[in-house]
Parts: structure tokens; C-alpha cells; sequence
């Protein structure tokens, strides 16, 4: 398997798969690619994607066919495959399983071979082995991230292993960001040929976007089907003319098509007792609420950790918030993002989506959001942000959920980000607006609809309802619908306020959602899908009674937002360990700890001191439970040694035990045991 590669292709420099194998990862074709399946991804997906010779899977060249030994045989044989590499990744001692190996001495053997002859099949003998390796690297990756259930009996130490990596560089592959990544994929398209098609847990991404991965602790459920109630908010309930102001000295090239700069600064104050008597409006209906949106420009900056605080007292644990500045730098334009706080414990963890393309009003939308006396028809005005690098922040909240959040036009430009998201196939994008009635004839629809039905996520839209009501195209009635969502199962529907309404919940049921993938092997029902079960007007109460006590403060937490996905990802990890093969945790402990050398190995970094001391404290219950008798480790030997320590501790000793019994409990319930007590 250390043959070198052939001679690189023709006179004219055609590119070949050897020399493809240094422009994407900046090494030779050698076997230490296959030390890292996530390396192999990239590397066979990118040929196949530039050859377009993953339309082999479903029709391969004459004479030729697709899948080897026939449906049945390649899924059991592939997923084994697949399963056996991930472990022996974790040391790669010794040969790797033979369908890999034998696919990837045959890609090596023509490594010379031009793109060309990929693309028209005619080396039938590599084009098989490109497919082979995907589909098995793909099954390798499974578990990772992104997936319910996927039970495993090996490789628990290469996907904690390669979820830490994930966090750390935003892709699961070893190649420097600037050539390819790797990301986690939530959604699969259901029909079509794409290279898309042709993996179900992984999906490949450029260099244009920066990508942040984060996990955070999240409460499985020990049933198929959850629910939970998403408070939607849109406000500014009243928008009014003078909210939108010229820059001061902005307007250029007055003699041809003048344009200029405005800011959205709204009068109307942000009223967290507002805030308080509808959230208790909503809990008087349902039981809890889960989430609270609030749409693009809503909260100033400074009203985000009061607002974290007050809803953390009534159990919320998301909210989604476009945020506006109160002061920008000297020189600077402000910053338009989406504000996401998720609450664990009694701390909030923050993540920020900024806004990539200014809103741009001319005369038509002067006219019809009757802006007129605040802004002149005559001029095209832009919106005062400033732009900046394009990024995208995923967050996975368990259960397979993963939410993307971004901001107005961010959903309609047909640019990186928005390729990016059809990519990866969030569960739920949720499109934050200063927009219109979001009616299912208009633009928000159309682009929803292309998420929804490929690859087949969520879409839900929110806007302020002052500027819905100022929205008066000419020969259009009056509306007030503030929301549309979109889904794949039940389609498109609309989301009104109700007059005298200050808000809306919208009750929103988890679901498992198929994986297909086009080269054969069979479709799993292990990804997560949302669909909207009902919705209700919420009209604020008069007064509140006093505050519940729950989770009033808003302390700091001993390790930052990428460390919080490392513990949640280990947490996960040891959880399934536990679960499934518990022989193998004292193995899996070992590589949690600092000074493991896998790290090195990778490239990373040795885990700060909150880190470590975090990971240790959770390696430590679960090194506790282990009596070394014969009845070895479990999760409920591990849960039970949680409720016996004492309550009082240091903030990592804290977090490494509520993190990680968020990971165990719903497994011990799923096993049909009694619950540990929180």
C-alpha cells in the first residue's frame, strides 16, 4: 500500500487525481489520508464533485453497475467497513479493513488518472473506489454530530475525538481550512442526483465561509416525538417614519442615481415589563416556554443580559433576538446581528450571526413602506452597517436539532453562506426581518420553499409587526401576518398577530426524519425533523405575579463558548459509551484527559486550565463508578454517584457534573429505569 503515485497526467497539465490530492489537502497521495476518514472525504468527494462522477451511483457507464454485490450486501458491508475503520483510526496499527484498503490501493494504482477519464467513466475500476471510500468515510463519520441514535459498538474514541476538532477549527477534516472542510450534515435531499446525494452524515464546504460549530447541552428525550412552545414576539409593535434617519452627509453622486446611508433607530423603547406580562400570558396557556424570537433590529445591545435574566426566572433556555447597537467605534458603521443566548444551568452561553448584505431601499419601497418624509424617493438608500467577513454560526441543541439563524436578504442572496446551509441541511433556519407581511406570495416564501424542499429543513420567518402594518403596497389589503414557517411535512403556513395581541406562540413537535443517500445504501430514520402542531394569540396580562425563583442570576461560566462544545461533545461521547460498550470507557476517559496524545497528533491545542479541570471533574464520576466488581460500569452506577456528591463545588466541578448528567439521564429513562433525581 506505499506504492508511490503514477506520473502526473498528460503534456497540457490535465489534472489527474494525484495532482488533485495536493491542491486540496497539500500532501502526496499516501496512505497517512487514510489514518483520517474525514481526510478521505474530502479528497474522493472533491474529484467526484469536479468530475461529476457521482451520477455513477445511479447510472453507471455501460456494462458497468452500481451498487457492488447488489443493495442488500453493500449496505451491510459498507456500514461494517465503515464501522471498523472508525476504530481502527483511533491506532492505526496493522491494515485497515479490506473493503477500504482494497478501494484505496486501487485509487492509489491510478492515482495518474486524468479528471477527464473520471468524468466519461472510463476508468470504471477507480471511479468504484472513489464511490466506495465516500460512502464509507461518510458511515464512518456517523455519530458525530447531527444524528439521533446512532448506535455504534466502535469508534467512540475517534468521533469524541473528531468532534473536539469539529469545535476547534470548524471542520472535521485534518486540511487547513483555506483549502476544503468538512462539516456534519443534519438534512439529506430527498431526490435528485447532486454530489449532495451522495453522503448522509457529511458534506463538504470552501474556504469562503468561516464556520463555528457549537454543541450545547441539551435534554434528550427518552420518546420519538417533543414539544416545545417558541414565544414569537414581533416587535416594534408601532414603527414610525422618524425611526428611519439619513446618515448625516451620506448622499453621493447626486448628478447620476444619488445614494446614501440610513439608520434604523426606533422610538419606541424596548419594555421588558412588556416582555414579563406576555411570557406570563403564554405559561398561563401552555405549561413552559421554551424559546423566545424577536425580530432583525429589535433589542438594543445593553437590554440583552436583563432580558437573559428575566427569562432564565420563567425556564427559558433560547433566545433569538436581533440585536442593535447603543454605541459604535469613531469611524465605524454598527454591527446588525442576530443575538442567540442559550441558557445552561444558570448561565447563558452566547453566539453571534452577523449580517452579511445591507438592506437597500429605493423609491418603490419608500413608497410602500410610506417612508417618504423621512427618507427622499429620489435617492437609493443603504443601510449603515458595516459588512463583514462572511460566517456562519451552527448550533446543535440536541437531539439531532441543529439551528442556523440569519438576517432579511442573508435568506434570498444566492451567495456562499446560502450554499453552505443547503449543504449542511440544518433542522431549522430561522430568518430574522424588518420586512412585510410575510405571505406565502411573497419573496420569504419562495426562498423558504427551496430550503424546505431541498434538503429539507425548517423555515421560519419573523418580522416586526410596525413595519408589516406600514407596509401598504399599492392594491394590496392590509395585513397582519408577522410569521410563515415552512416544513417539508405539512408545508406552508401563515402566522398572524391578532388585534390587541402582543405576541404568538407557536407550538412546534420534533419528529425523526429519513436520511436517504443514492448510492444504495438504506434509508435511516435517525435525523430530526420540526413541523408546527398549533398557535395561539398571546395578549399581555395586567399585572404579574411575583417572579418565580428559578435560575435568577446570570453568572459567568468557567469555560468559553468553544470549550462548552468540547465538554458537551465528551459528555455525549462518554454517555454512549456507557450506554452501549462500557468495557471500552476507561479508554475513552483516557482521552478526555490533557496530555493525551491524540491531541498532538491532530494538531490542537492542550485544553486550557477551566477546561481541563472541567473534563477532569467529569472523568473523575464516572473513574469513581468504576468498583472494578463484576457488575462494571452503567449509567445508572455513574447517575447514582452524581447524586451522592456533595452539591457545593468549584464552577468546572459544577458544569462537568450537570453536563453530563444532561447526557445520561434520558438514556437511563430510555431504558426504562427510574429517572435520577435532578
Amino acid at each position: 500500500m506505499d506504492q508511490s503515485p503514477g506520473p502526473l497526467a498528460d503534456l497540457c497539465g490535465a489534472p489527474t487525481i494525484a495532482s488533485l490530492s495536493v491542491e486540496v489537502t497539500g500532501l502526496e497521495l499516501t496512505d497517512r489520508l487514510l489514518e483520517w476518514p474525514a481526510d478521505v472525504f474530502a479528497l474522493v468527494g472533491t474529484v467526484l464533485g469536479r468530475s461529476h462522477a457521482y451520477r455513477f451511483a445511479v447510472s453507471p457507464p455501460a456494462g458497468q453497475g452500481w451498487p457492488p454485490g447488489g443493495s442488500t450486501a453493500w449496505n451491510g458491508s459498507v456500514c461494517a467497513a465503515a464501522e471498523q475503520w472508525a476504530a481502527w483510526a483511533e491506532a492505526p496499527d496493522g491494515p485497515p479493513p479490506a473493503l477500504v484498503a482494497d478501494a484505496w490501493a486501487t485509487l492509489r494504482g491510478g492515482a495518474s488518472t486524468p479528471l477527464h477519464d473520471i468524468a466519461e467513466g472510463h476508468e470504471w475500476a477507480v471511479c468504484a473506489a472513489l464511490l466506495v471510500l465516500l460512502a464509507a468515510a461518510d458511515e464512518a463519520c456517523a455519530g458525530i454530530a447531527a444524528a439521533v441514535d446512532p448506535v455504534k459498538a466502535a469508534g467512540y474514541r475517534f468521533r469524541a475525538r473528531a468532534g473536539e476538532l469539529l469545535a476547534r477549527t470548524g471542520s472535521l477534516a485534518r486540511i487547513p481550512r483555506d483549502r476544503v472542510g468538512v462539516l456534519p450534515k443534519a438534512r439529506t435531499p430527498p431526490g435528485g442526483i447532486s454530489f449532495r446525494s451522495l453522503s448522509r452524515y457529511l458534506c463538504l464546504r470552501g474556504p469562503d465561509v468561516d464556520v463555528t460549530w457549537s454543541r450545547v447541552p441539551a435534554r434528550r428525550s427518552a420518546v420519538v416525538q417533543q414539544r416545545t412552545n417558541i414565544l414569537l414576539l414581533p416587535w416594534p409593535l408601532r414603527v414610525r417614519q422618524r425611526d428611519f434617519r439619513p446618515v448625516p452627509g451620506s448622499v453621493r453622486r447626486a448628478e447620476n442615481e444619488p445614494f446614501g446611508l440610513f439608520e434604523f433607530a426606533p422610538a419606541e423603547h424596548f419594555d421588558l415589563d412588556l416582555v414579563e406580562r406576555s411570557l406570563c400570558a403564554a405559561l398561563d396557556e401552555v405549561d413552559s416556554v421554551g424559546a423566545v424570537f424577536l425580530p432583525e433590529s429589535s433589542v438594543p445591545a445593553d437590554k440583552l443580559p436583563p432580558l437573559e435574566q428575566l427569562l432564565g426566572r420563567y425556564g427559558v433556555t433560547l433566545v433569538l433576538a436581533g440585536a442593535r447597537p447603543t454605541t459604535s467605534a469613531p469611524g465605524h458603521l454598527p454591527g446588525n446581528w442576530v443575538h442567540l443566548g442559550v441558557r445552561v444551568g444558570d448561565s447563558w452561553a452566547h453566539y453571534r450571526q452577523d449580517k452579511h448584505h445591507r438592506w437597500f431601499l429605493d423609491e418603490s419601497q419608500i413608497n410602500q413602506y410610506h417612508l417618504a418624509g423621512a427618507l427622499h424617493p429620489a435617492v437609493r438608500w443603504w443601510e449603515a452597517m458595516e459588512v463583514p467577513r462572511r460566517s456562519l454560526q451552527f448550533i446543535e441543541l440536541g437531539e439531532g436539532l441543529t439551528l442556523v439563524a440569519v438576517v432579511c436578504e442573508d435568506l434570498a442572496r444566492l451567495d456562499e453562506v446560502a450554499e453552505l446551509i443547503r449543504q449542511v441541511g440544518p433542522t431549522l433556519v430561522v430568518t430574522i426581518l424588518l420586512d412585510g407581511p410575510q405571505l406565502g406570495s411573497r419573496w420569504t416564501a419562495r426562498y423558504a420553499s427551496v430550503l424546505a424542499d431541498d434538503p429539507g429543513s425548517a423555515v421560519l420567518t419573523l418580522s416586526a409587526y410596525g413595519m408589516v402594518e406600514r407596509s401598504r403596497p399599492t392594491g394590496q389589503p392590509p395585513s397582519r401576518v408577522v410569521a410563515l414557517w415552512k416544513d417539508p411535512a405539512r408545508g406552508l403556513r401563515e402566522i398572524s398577530l391578532d388585534p390587541g395581541a402582543q405576541g404568538v406562540v407557536a407550538s412546534v413537535a420534533a419528529l425523526r426524519a429519513r436520511r436517504r443517500v443514492a448510492d444504495g445504501r438504506t434509508p435511516l430514520d435517525n435525523a430530526t425533523g420540526l413541523t408546527v402542531a398549533g398557535v395561539f394569540a398571546v395578549h399581555a396580562v395586567e399585572t404579574t405575579a411575583p417572579s418565580p425563583a428559578g435560575h435568577p442570576s446570570q453568572g459567568s461560566f468557567p469555560v468559553d463558548e468553544v470549550d462548552l462544545t468540547i465538554v458537551t461533545g465528551w459528555a455525549e461521547a462518554l454517555a454512549d459509551v456507557l450506554e452501549h460498550a462500557p468495557a471500552q470507557a476507561p479508554e475513552l476517559v483516557a482521552d478526555a484527559m490533557s496530555g493525551a496524545p491524540w491531541r498532538a497528533r491532530l494538531g490542537l491545542p492542550e485544553p486550557s486550565a477551566p477546561l481541563a479541570s472541567t473534563l477532569a471533574a467529569m472523568c473523575s464520576a464516572i473513574s469513581t463508578a468504576d468498583h472494578g466488581d463484576s457488575d462494571g460500569l452503567s449509567l445508572a452506577r455513574v447517575l447514582a454517584g452524581l447524586d451522592e456528591a456533595p452539591a457545593d463545588g468549584e464552577a468546572p466541578v459544577s458544569l462537568a457534573r450537570s453536563v453530563l448528567r444532561w447526557a445520561l439521564e434520558p438514556r437511563q429513562e430510555a431504558a426504562g429505569a427510574t429517572p435520577s433525581p435532578s
